[in-house]
């Protein structure tokens, strides 16, 4: 087995051959991190891709530092994302009405004031279309096979053999000592690791939106309101608008203008990236439920600017924690959105699929050929807590968001921005594997379950004891107004 001493921090060609054949399904971020990140470990990869080609398209999230910790190991990948990172950007808030309550600050002063350290921020917004291309120029130096049009329709394992597989719409059988099911929320793997998760309507959606900026020249006021930051004008600008049950965002950056909007359903939405709304349908209900205070004007003329095809409405659901993540013989596992779906006010949904795939990569390495599935249950005990305290804190971002005391907010601008506490964006996945495996597999090979695990150093809030959860309980809390999230440490 691998430890620290002799294994930390090394580049891709290091790494002595693991035998370990990987087959990863999907193509997001956790799927491309873990093709990657299993080259760098030794592993042999194979990557599955439903569509005909990988969708670059979209907007932007929030990719926190704990994400990115392993860039390090890539020296041109590094360069890339430091090439089309926003390290400049400015942020300024509103009231959904228009009222500016924060005046534009550096997002690095934004922090100092948050008590954070300015140098080694917490994570930064990233458009996804660069962040993709980015992935894809390595996944490429690297020489990794993708097989495009290969929709899988079923996936197994055989524990006899020591393997496992899927099976594609073309009817190909595909199979390797590990099966990496990335494929999103809707995964085939779901019946294979202990049954669909249910989906339960948030009765929210979100309206987004990513478009050239020239499409602004139509409307040459907006278009100065809508200006960049900086005393140039000339560096990224993130607006952002709070209001009673809803929230907004604009980045404008040199090429790209991004609008994000949380609203109530309205029956056109759907849990599809691909499906747009035009903007009458928009300006038709974004004012519902708002009474005499309806939306600032301002991002009513923006919405109208936007080219055809370009909104999607995004519908929300709500998903409990996956009570499994692998198959009976821990030769499937889940990763990303398959396993743990976010609300997007917990900013972690990319956060924690990146970590997933750094976090197996690594459990695979240690572990070695004769301990895959050790090595997989290892990852999904250092992974479980940590990943449903981390969605269970969308819920008190939501209300941060939807919810604001503006007489706080002006003395506290904290309270105007989703929580980004320390306990996730200090983590180092990687290194966590190597300082912990050992003590975490024995845990496993003692019985001991999951909840019960003392001699592991927590990943997630300090003094926090695990408790199941579920949505509706969780939307009581919400509607009362109150987000209990248990003991610990959650700041």
């Amino acid at each position: 087995m691998g430890s620290l001493s002799d294994n930390d921090c090394k580049p891709v060609g290091s790494y002595p051959p693991s035998g370990i054949d990987v087959l990863i399904v999907g193509t997001g971020l956790a799927g491309l991190t873990a093709s990657i990140e299993c080259v760098r470990k030794g592993h042999n990869v194979r990557v599955l891709e439903r569509h005909d080609d990988i969708n670059t398209a979209g907007d932007m999230y929030f990719m926190g530092h704990s994400a990115t910790k392993f860039f390090r190991h890539w020296p041109e990948l590094s360069r890339e994302y430091e090439a089309i990172s926003m390290n400049n950007a400015w942020i300024e808030t509103f009231k959904h009405d228009g009222e500016r309550v924060i005046t534009p600050l550096k997002v690095a002063e934004r922090l100092r004031q948050a008590g954070m350290d300015p140098n080694t921020p917490p994570g930064a917004f990233q458009m996804r279309p660069l962040i993709y291309r980015m992935y894809l120029n390595e996944v490429q130096r690297q020489g990794i096979k993708i097989d495009f049009g290969q929709r899988v329709v079923d996936y197994w394992e055989d524990e006899e053999r020591q393997k496992a597989g899927v099976v594609t719409a073309k009817g190909d059988r595909f199979e390797a000592d590990v099966v990496i099911a990335a494929d999103g929320v809707g995964s085939k793997c779901q019946k294979l690791v202990g049954g669909q998760v249910r989906a339960m309507s948030a009765g929210r959606a979100m309206w987004r939106a990513a478009f050239p900026i020239h499409h602004l020249d139509k409307n040459p006021e907006l278009k100065k309101f809508l200006k960049m930051g900086g005393p140039n004008e000339d560096e990224p600008m993130v607006r952002t608008w709070l209001g009673p049950g809803t929230y907004a965002m604009v980045l404008i950056r040199k090429e790209t203008c991004v609008w994000i909007m949380n609203h109530d359903i309205t029956g056109s939405e759907e849990e599809s990236w691909v499906h747009t709304v035009e903007w009458p349908d928009v300006l038709n209900n974004m004012d519902k439920g708002l009474g005499d205070r309806p939306w600032d004007p301002r991002i009513k003329e923006l919405v109208k600017v936007i080219p055809p095809k370009t909104i999607v409405n995004f519908e929300l659901f709500w998903r409990n924690p996956q009570p499994s993540w692998t198959s009976k013989g821990a030769r499937v596992v889940l990763m990303g959105d398959a396993a743990h779906s976010f609300l997007p006010a917990s900013g972690n949904g990319a956060t924690q699929a990146i970590e997933d795939a750094v976090s197996l990569a690594t459990c695979l390495q240690i572990g070695g050929k004769q301990n895959i599935s050790e090595a997989v249950r290892t990852h999904v005990r250092f992974r479980f807590i940590r990943c449903a305290c981390a969605q269970k804190m969308g819920f008190a971002n939501a209300e941060l968001l939807q919810h604001p005391d503006w007489s706080k907010v002006k003395v506290n601008p904290k309270l105007a921005q989703p929580k980004l506490p320390s306990w996730i964006w200090k983590h180092d996945p990687e290194q966590y594997a190597y300082e912990n495996y050992e003590k975490m597999a024995d845990t496993i090979r003692k019985g001991i379950p999951f909840d019960e695990v003392d001699t592991v150093p927590p990943n997630y809030p300090p003094g926090y004891k695990y408790e199941s959860w579920n949505i509706d309980d969780m939307q009581k809390e919400v509607d009362n107004g109150t987000v209990d999230m248990g003991g610990g440490n959650w700041d």
